[in-house]
């Protein structure tokens, strides 16, 4: 009797998968069978959910970039040992990982400490190293200087906070709704979106660190300093912004675009580092789990903003 799997299958751009029950997927040589424990739910799988990314797979198709999950089958990846699926197309040129079992190129496979909570595994990459990446290599945070985060509850964004308020900056954290001023990591100084402006600041910040885009982003920049910089990661609140020249050559802020695909090699070392910080607590990433059957209320919370941290799949 062939074993079956259970399978979120998109047949249609702009709509939902649809869970179903297949038959675990067959690998072929180079290929490493995955028993998935975990998948993330991010906003670049959503786009590619809705056709709006330059990368769309043929339907029907498994979406999901990135995942965790136990070796069932390989020739490279010892079987029962855990480890983070992502890259090499995943979730979108080939089945990605909203699937009880997926068969993966065996370099898309990273070795996972043993224990470590699959869900934070297959969750904590693109926060942690799009975060770092903004503080670090694209906006150069320093000590003493002050710095704007938006999105200050969201993975990215709170991320962003801790590690600014490491490298010894002054945080002001953003967020737009009431119920996540709490949700700003300890260190910062939480504001709405609402009452952004330089009085709320006490004056210009140093950098900008955006995480939503929209017009948080174009509020946001009116605020810092000339000569200052800002670091773009995403477009949750909008993907679109204008500017009046005139106003933005006169500001001469520099405006940075923070692209993980490019660099996520170059970040790998890092990752390791910052996923071990994150599981022994000294730094800290929220996540909501949902079961596969939950997809619907799981993409509710993300679109509007409501969920707090990362979101994921749970398929145990």
């Amino acid at each position: 009797m062939t074993e079956s799997s259970r399978a979120l299958i998109l047949e249609r751009f702009g709509s939902l998968p649809r869970l179903v029950e297949r038959p675990v997927p067959p690998r072929a040589p180079g290929e490493t069978l995955v028993r998935v424990h975990a998948a993330q739910i991010g906003h670049l799988d959503l786009n590619i959910v809705d056709g709006r990314f330059g990368i769309l797979p043929s339907l029907p198709f498994v979406p999901g970039t990135n995942s965790c999950g136990t070796v069932v089958a390989s020739d490279v990846h010892p079987v029962g040992s855990l480890v983070r699926v992502n890259g090499a197309g995943l979730g979108l040129r080939r089945d990605g990982g909203w699937a009880e079992h997926a068969v993966v190129p065996d370099k898309a496979a990273f070795p996972t400490p043993p224990g470590t909570d699959p869900a934070l595994a297959c969750s904590f990459f693109s926060p942690a190293g799009t975060a770092w990446a903004a503080v670090h290599d694209v906006a150069t945070i320093g000590a003493g200087e002050r710095v704007l985060v938006t999105g200050a509850a969201g993975a990215v964004g709170s991320m962003a906070v801790q590690l600014a308020v490491r490298a010894g900056a002054e945080v002001i954290g953003v967020v737009g709704r009431p119920a996540k001023l709490e949700h700003v990591p300890a260190g910062a100084k939480a504001i709405l979106a609402a009452d952004l402006s330089a009085e709320a600041l006490g004056g210009p910040v140093d950098a900008l660190i955006d995480t939503v885009g929209g017009s948080v982003l174009a509020a946001a920049l009116g605020l810092v300093r000339s000569r200052g910089r800002a670091a773009l990661i995403g477009y949750s609140a909008g993907r679109e912004f204008t500017v009046d020249l005139a106003d933005f050559l006169l500001a001469d802020v520099a405006l940075l675009p923070v692209n993980l695909m490019a660099r996520g090699r170059g970040l790998a070392e890092v990752g390791e580092r910052l996923l071990a910080e994150i599981a022994s607590g000294d730094l800290t990433l929220n996540i909501e789990r949902y079961g596969l059957d939950r997809l619907e209320q799981a993409v509710e919370r993300l679109r509007g903003g409501a969920a707090i941290g990362k979101v994921a799949l749970t398929l145990d």
